[in-house]
């Protein structure tokens, strides 16, 4: 977890544009706080353009006291309390005291408005998130811990987790999410309740589920929010292909199992990311979920053959369609759905290349095959060895670096022969009876001097145009047109070719 300032540390120095909205609320008779993640955040050395915000004052007086000072403003969540804004660069969020709870079966929160910021901080998350400070003074109320526990690392609920999950089952996923983003140990209680109340998700719309999803794989410590998930139960009910396979030992018995093997594997990925001016910016969603869902076609796929050994034929392409339909469950869009899903097909296809060489063809198919994916699927490869045989892992890592060489030689010579002119200058000088002169290097030298400096320049063939008009730039003969259907068949009949 990120270093944890003091209070004594942190600055608390506000922008103008929060100080002036927090004297606006004041003057008017209300009480304004900066609440929640910026809280939090501040302790944590970050600052973020968007800002939440909690108060006594009604949807209708917040409107009144914002809505002239305010860039622009709407009130989508108004329903619930909020009114959002934009200042100044800033995306605000100010939200009435509330109390929520969510009936049996429901998948929406009854909202009830509270009375006192003490009361909104008890109904929140986690303690981490349940500390305010009030505007425009600067004070900041800590009721339930939030600093120690960030100073602790860990991440607990301000009342008991089990009212907690009540009011929102959604924040059984936000435990694992900030497992994953924060490195935070779960108290036991909180771990506890949880395992006790996993399938009240159930109640959750697949949209925030998913939406809690995609931020703890992009975390920065994605397998303990996925640990977190499975060894709860929460999994069964989210990503019940992942649980699955704690249950399927792994073929060559390098692993503790194939659920330990595919954490493993997403680990190896994320690290394998690239900056943001790389081939595969990290935190990629694409990649990582790939890699955590690759073996999940392994549970169905399990065959005991003869002498004891086991297989899983086929599972890249069983796992394709479980990852796609479990996708299609949580509300991903097609194009993420595609490129998962892709990937897990593709990623045995190397497997073979270092004990049977593959032809050109064979290469060429691999990358037309992988398409934009490619540069993912390299990762994605390499992150699938974990075999603890370390002659092993460098035969498979010398054969990958064989193929992607392979791969990056074929390009530059397919690049070179789509700029490369379909005739050289000796053969156009024989077919028209030429000696060499100026009018040759028109049509060829330009090209040829891009293709030796590795600059790619269009494909282009001497236009008819360029060989007409002038002494010593005749047109060519109709033999010449046989070789070059973009040009007229035949010379036009008031132009001869040369004797």
């Amino acid at each position: 977890m990120a270093q944890v300032l003091d209070s004594s540390s942190v600055n608390f120095q506000m922008d103008p544009v929060v100080l002036d909205l927090g004297q606006r609320f004041v003057d008017a008779g209300f009480e304004l706080s900066l609440v929640g993640g910026p809280v939090r955040d501040l302790f944590l050395g970050r600052v973020s353009p968007d800002l939440d915000f909690t108060t006594d004052a009604t949807p209708d007086q917040t409107l009144s006291i914002i809505k002239r000072w305010a860039d622009n403003f709407w009130e989508i969540g108004r329903a619930f309390g909020t009114i959002g804004m934009k200042k100044s660069g800033f995306q605000i969020e100010i939200t009435t005291y509330r109390a929520e709870a969510y009936d049996a079966g429901s998948r929406k929160p009854a909202v009830a408005f509270g009375s006192s910021l003490l009361d909104d901080l008890l109904r929140r998350d986690f303690t981490i998130n349940a500390m305010a400070l009030r505007l425009p003074s600067l004070e900041l109320v800590d009721p339930f811990g939030g600093v120690r526990d960030l100073h602790a690392s860990v991440l607990a609920t301000p009342g008991s987790p089990e009212s907690s999950f009540s009011d929102d089952p959604l924040r059984m996923m936000r435990a694992a999410r900030f497992a994953a983003q924060l490195g935070v140990a779960v108290h036991d209680d909180v771990r506890l309740a949880m395992s006790g109340m996993a399938e009240r998700i159930k109640i959750i719309s697949a949209e925030r589920v998913r939406e809690e999803l995609v931020k703890l794989v992009n975390g920065a410590h994605p397998r303990a929010g996925i640990d977190l998930l499975v060894e709860t139960g929460l999994a069964e009910f989210v990503l019940p292909e992942v649980s699955a396979l704690r249950l399927e030992a792994d073929e060559h018995h390098r692993h503790k199992d194939v659920y330990q093997h595919s954490l493993q594997v997403l680990e190896q990925a994320a690290s394998l990311e690239t900056g943001p001016d790389g081939p595969v910016p990290g935190p990629d969603f694409v990649l990582r979920f790939a890699a955590l869902m690759h073996d999940v076609g392994k549970p169905a796929t399990r065959r005991f053959e003869p002498g004891g050994a086991v297989s899983f034929r086929h599972h890249d392409m069983v796992g394709s369609k479980l990852t796609a339909k479990r996708m299609k469950a949580l509300r991903f869009d097609n194009d993420t759905i595609k490129a998962v899903a892709r990937l897990v097909e593709l990623h045995m296809r190397f497997y073979g290349y270092g004990d049977a060489g593959w032809t050109d063809s064979a290469v060429r198919r691999y990358v037309a095959d992988a398409g934009p994916l490619l540069e993912r699927l390299h990762r994605l490869t390499r992150s699938d060895v974990t075999t603890r045989n370390q002659r092993k892992a460098e035969r498979l890592s010398f054969a990958y670096d064989d193929l992607e060489q392979r791969i990056e030689v074929l390009a530059e010579q397919e690049s070179l022969n789509a700029i490369r002119p379909d005739l050289d200058g000796a053969q156009i000088m024989a077919l028209l009876g030429l000696k060499p002169g100026p009018w040759l290097a028109a049509p060829t030298s330009s090209c040829w001097r891009s293709a030796w400096k590795t600059v790619r320049c269009p494909r282009r063939r001497p236009s008819p145009s360029s060989w007409r008009g002038g002494p010593g730039n005749p047109s060519p003969p109709s033999n010449f047109h046989r070789n070059q259907p973009s040009m007229p068949k035949q010379a036009p009949p008031n132009q001869r070719s040369p004797k």
